[in-house]
């Protein structure tokens, strides 16, 4: 069975930071999608969200940042991706996802986007 997980949040410059403490699957999509809904309702300039320790996302995990991407441009909220592990990133690239998401390096690159 599957630990719960655990989602940092903050805030830099006006930017609401969601930081997943582990992998994002089918069992912790859900979660991760709620925590995404009540960032956004909180009207943040942008969302940024720090994959960095993230090693693997399945199906489920990339639905979930699909559909965040959806609810950000609806809201017109800035998103970005921070900190993609090498795994993830080709996993990005690979379903060319990379093309639709801003990513940066570190997530003080992604607050200033």
């Amino acid at each position: 069975m599957n630990t719960p997980l655990i989602i940092k949040s903050s805030t830099i410059n006006g930017s609401t930071v969601l930081a997943p403490q582990s992998d994002i699957d089918m069992s912790r999509a859900p979660t991760m999608r709620d925590a995404i809904k009540s960032a956004l309702a909180a009207k943040p300039l942008r969302l940024v969200i720090d994959l960095s320790v993230v090693n693997y996302v399945d199906s489920s995990g990339i639905a979930t940042l699909v559909e965040a991407l959806k609810w950000t441009r609806e809201e017109k909220v800035g998103l970005a991706l921070a900190g993609l592990s090498p795994r993830v990133k080709t996993l990005m690239e690979i379903t060319k996802l990379s093309t639709m998401f801003t990513t940066r390096a570190t997530v003080e690159e992604a607050c200033k986007v």
